[in-house]
């Protein structure tokens, strides 16, 4: 007779719970990309502030010129006031034809910034295309687009914009002078985006985005594009430097903008001829070149060094 098998008790052991009160802290985190810590690394600097200021005062008088001066910059020019010193009304002297100094930059602000904004729209067109189609494509199409890019690079845009201004020196004119500008100074700023879309064509998202069958060039227009303008700011900031230049240069040199075009390369220009008997007349604009070039140049390294984390890690 067999016996029924004994009943197996399991014993568990009683598990202890213990509550633990965390207290719970709310971190409020700044929210942070490269162009907001671009921001806050500009805003604490003086020079971003000066340099700030030059620019929106050129563009003031460009924009509205008679908020600095009421005297007619060239239809109340006197002979009589010829090389003149201040005099009430005139805080800069007369002109050699006798015309207000001080009201001649104001009005010649327009004209000056009007051919830099041109030329560098221009020149940063031609070189966002050509840069980013030789980037990002590459092969055959990239080596050709490059040595292309090797030919404008080797020629001085002033020297082409001298040949091309004497050629056409019948329409000589803001244009004309900012297209001979902008249509050989591309080659810089080809190089830099070409360089940039090589490195952002690398990134996850662009590869994420053929793998779900958008094309090469919508890729390149909505990912890689908008990705790489970083160092498109800061080369555009100092090509307008480098246009405003160009432009009193030519115009200095007799093949810019007509004797009668109000810039500060023409008053220059007209101003060497009584050097020794009014240094001023030509001083005055030379310092309102040299000043909003500096302003734009150095507005282009602060914001190089912003966007560079190297660069904010290292100060």
């Amino acid at each position: 007779m067999s016996s029924s098998p004994r009943p197996t008790t399991h014993y568990v052991a009683p598990i202890k719970t213990e509550t633990i009160t965390v207290d719970a802290v709310r971190v409020a985190e700044k929210k942070s990309n490269l162009w907001l810590d671009a921001w806050r690394d500009l805003r604490r600097r003086p020079t971003f502030w000066i340099a700030l200021a030059v620019m929106a005062v050129v563009v003031l008088m460009a924009i509205a010129p008679t908020l600095f001066t009421q005297a007619p910059p060239d239809n109340d020019c006197q002979l009589s006031n010829s090389n003149g010193g201040p005099a009430p009304g005139h805080p800069l002297g007369f002109t050699f034809q006798g015309c207000d100094t001080f009201a001649r930059i104001v009005w010649g602000a327009r004209t000056s910034l009007l051919v830099g904004l041109l030329a560098t729209f221009i020149g940063t067109v031609i070189g966002l295309i050509m840069g980013a189609l030789a980037g990002f494509y590459g092969g055959w199409l990239d080596g050709l687009l490059s040595r292309i890019g090797d030919i404008f690079f080797s020629i001085p845009y002033i020297l082409a914009a001298i040949v091309v201004m004497s050629v056409f020196s019948q329409y000589r004119n803001v244009f004309t002078l900012a297209l001979a500008i902008g249509g050989f100074a591309w080659a810089s700023t080809a190089r830099v985006v070409r360089a940039e879309v090589l490195r952002v064509r690398q990134a996850d998202y662009v590869t994420a985005s053929r793998a779900l069958g958008q094309s090469r060039f919508r890729t390149l227009l909505s990912h890689v594009i908008p990705n790489a303008i970083a160092p498109l700011l800061v080369v555009t900031t100092i090509s307008l430097a480098a246009a405003i230049v160009a432009e009193a240069t030519l115009s200095f040199l007799g093949v810019g903008l007509g004797g009668s075009t109000m810039s500060w390369g023409n008053d220059i220009s007209q101003a060497q001829q009584s050097l020794r008997v009014a240094p001023m007349a030509l001083i005055w604009p030379s310092i309102a070149l040299t000043v909003t070039v500096l302003a734009f140049i150095l507005l282009g390294e602060l914001i190089r060094d912003a966007i560079d984390p190297r660069a904010r890690a290292r100060r």
